[in-house]
């Protein structure tokens, strides 16, 4: 039975602004994934792919890192990119034991069109909003993320999830 004491929101507070998150945040990476999908990559893929064009020449050691993922299953994520030409690895100069992880041609253009496909997706969902609200949401998002500890770069435990976010 529901009764007003077990109402714990601060008065003059709005209530369920997490679940409104969580809500905002389940559509927007439903949508994303849709989005990359149509371009034959997971979201998953698509992080991968971002945080290499953005860090060219890390390790697998290292993206799994990065990523907060079990080392097996970034190994499978770049296996699969590199058989779809869009990623390549290559011998370090430093260190023969491992390989360094680039972007082939064909990954700098699914880069460029992946960055065009989070500029829509993040002009769509945003569209509500005036460019001052705009602003404000993401000063007041990037201040939570880094509250929690938060990359605001990327998701951490990509692939423990089945590919769902990156």
């Amino acid at each position: 039975m529901y009764s007003e004491s077990m109402d714990l929101a601060t008065p003059g507070r709005p209530k369920r602004t997490a679940f409104l998150l969580s809500q905002l945040g389940a559509v927007a990476s439903s949508r994303f994934a849709d989005r990359t999908r149509e371009i034959g990559l997971t979201p998953s893929d698509a992080g991968v792919i971002r945080l290499l064009g953005r860090a060219p020449g890390l390790s697998q050691r290292s993206l799994a890192d990065r990523l907060g993922a079990v080392p097996s299953r970034v190994v499978s994520l770049i296996d699969s990119l590199q058989d779809r030409g869009l990623v390549e690895r290559v011998r370090s100069s430093t260190d023969r034991r491992n390989y360094e992880l680039h972007l082939t041609e064909a990954g700098i253009r699914m880069l460029r069109e992946l960055r065009g496909i989070a500029e829509q997706h993040e002009a769509e969902l945003l569209a509500p909003l005036t460019d001052e609200q705009i602003t404000q949401l993401g000063e007041l998002l990037a201040q939570l993320a880094s509250g929690h500890g938060l990359d605001r770069d990327l998701h951490r435990n990509v692939g423990r999830d089945g590919g769902r976010e990156a």
